[in-house]
């Protein structure tokens, strides 16, 4: 009896909690009015896995929990980005034009390119599916890119961080909630014998953000410098051009 309540709670628990994680960052973002420091990419990141693991969930029906909570997390992400676009910050790749991705990936100046993006992706993943849904190696390839793009989560963080030499304006509460949830997922996952892909690319996710909190501890999370002088060079720049 108690363990079947520690395990409903367990499932509640990994439904929820993940896409929860990020509603402290999506307010913090609203009280500053600004989304420096805080990866866009990783609004890329989930949004693509979780709709990719739904795909995946088709063609193996894992735990219905894991299911619910990549809905959640397609939710919570796409307001998430929203609240990213409408306080982005004065200087960026798309204010600037300087965006140097192919076809300036995910640095689209609106809301509306990047639903698109999303819409045409889900068409195309239901295509394959139809096609190829049948086969069990096309499944088991469609979990490992969905689970492993999702283990790749903390990375663009990590490199935001690293080049700002600073934490500044990513929530502390954030990643406690990614070390604490990728915890408690990778003991869950081996608990309930998840498939292969959730075991190996959770231990990998965890490893990554524990190097976030190497950079934590060695960075702290004041202002960085970079940007405040980056910022001092565009207003020079814009008064040299008022001037001529």
């Amino acid at each position: 009896m108690v363990a079947t309540w520690l395990s409903t709670l367990a499932s509640i628990g990994m439904a929820v909690g993940p896409p929860l994680v990020y509603a402290d960052q999506a307010f913090s973002i609203v009280k500053k009015k600004d989304s420096t420091g805080f990866s866009r990419d990783v609004c890329a990141i989930l949004l693509i896995a979780n709709i990719t693991r739904c795909f995946f969930w088709l063609g193996n029906h894992f735990e219905m929990a894991l299911l619910v909570q990549s809905i959640f997390m397609i939710l919570a992400q796409l307001a998430l980005l929203y609240i990213c676009i409408l306080y982005r910050p004065h200087i960026s790749p798309e204010t600037l034009g300087t965006s140097t991705r192919p076809l300036s990936f995910w640095q689209w100046p609106t809301y509306t390119q990047y639903i698109e993006f999303l819409a045409g992706l889900i068409l195309c993943q239901a295509i394959l599916f139809l096609i190829f849904g049948q086969w069990p190696t096309f499944v088991s390839i469609l979990g490992f890119v969905a689970l492993g793009l999702e283990s790749t989560l903390p990375i663009p963080q990590l490199i935001s961080n690293y080049r700002q030499r600073s934490l500044y304006g990513f929530r502390m509460s954030t990643l406690l909630g990614w070390v604490g949830g990728d915890s408690f997922k990778t003991v869950y996952f081996f608990l309930q014998h998840t498939p292969l892909q959730f075991q190996v690319c959770a231990i990998f996710q965890l490893s990554i953000d524990l190097a976030i909190i190497g950079q934590r501890i060695t960075y702290g999370n004041k202002p960085p410098i970079s940007a405040i002088l980056t910022e001092e060079d565009e207003l020079e720049q814009a008064l040299v051009l008022g001037q001529e």
